[in-house]
């Protein structure tokens, strides 16, 4: 019986006491023209069940930046958005 790894396309970003936290991609959409990614956290080689996160993502020539969503109701206009389109 062997276990399969999956490998995870990460990101990082500051966390409220300005530490460093990798991020594991699990799934991009596109809302209303912009991008966002829905990252989770990655605990030893798994990622956390424990809840996502969905960030702005800002795409240049050859790199992508996360950006936080700092307006509360963008934010929740966004995340109601991607529970509707997993459903």
């Amino acid at each position: 019986m062997s276990e399969e790894f999956k490998e995870y396309a990460t990101f990082t970003v500051k966390s409220k006491e300005g530490e460093d936290v990798e991020l594991a991609v699990v799934d991009e959409f596109e809302f209303e023209h912009k991008n966002y990614v829905v990252g989770a956290r990655i605990e030893g080689d798994e990622i956390s069940q424990e809840g996502l996160y969905i960030y702005k993502v800002k795409v240049s020539e050859d790199d992508f930046s996360v950006e936080k969503i700092n307006n509360q109701v963008e934010y929740e206009k966004v995340a109601k958005a991607y529970m509707e389109m997993e459903d």
